[in-house]
């Protein structure tokens, strides 16, 4: 039976494949996105962006009655929003936090990882193949 998968993005992440290509890649979010349905078919993933935190919160807790697991990249949330983290902690189902750039390589404000810290597992600085790690990590050790 295929796992059900979430895969969620907070603010920004929609500018992929334009913002900042020396740090995030040249991949657009929906190539990622394809990228990870060509190479895990045998997952049904559900793909999420949004700006908003309130909206993040919902489907994290929609996530939690609709998917076996979570990749989540909570984008400059992942320093500042302790009501994302407290949306991760409260929910039943592993959720996996993914960083493109190696946050802590970068300014000091982005080394702490408050919703992170909440995850069940972090990958950080691989590049959007994090995602695929993540998901393949939660395959195999999370989810038999």
């Amino acid at each position: 039976m295929k796992k059900n998968i979430f895969i969620i993005n907070g603010p920004n992440l929609n500018l992929l494949g334009s913002r900042e290509p020396s740090v995030y890649g040249h991949l657009t979010l929906d190539e990622i996105n394809l990228q990870l349905q060509q190479k895990i078919a045998s997952v049904n993933f559900s793909f999420f962006q949004s700006n908003n935190e309130s909206e993040l919160i919902e489907i994290i807790h929609r996530a939690n009655q609709n998917a076996n697991a979570v990749v989540l990249n909570a984008g400059g949330f992942s320093h500042t929003s302790i009501a994302l983290a407290d949306a991760v902690a409260s929910i039943s189902i592993p959720i996996f936090s993914v960083h493109i750039s190696n946050i802590f390589n970068r300014e000091k404000y982005r080394h702490q990882d408050i919703v992170g810290e909440k995850c069940k597992g972090s990958i950080i600085g691989l590049g959007t193949v994090g995602y695929e790690l993540a998901v393949q990590c939660l395959l195999e050790d999370f989810l038999k």
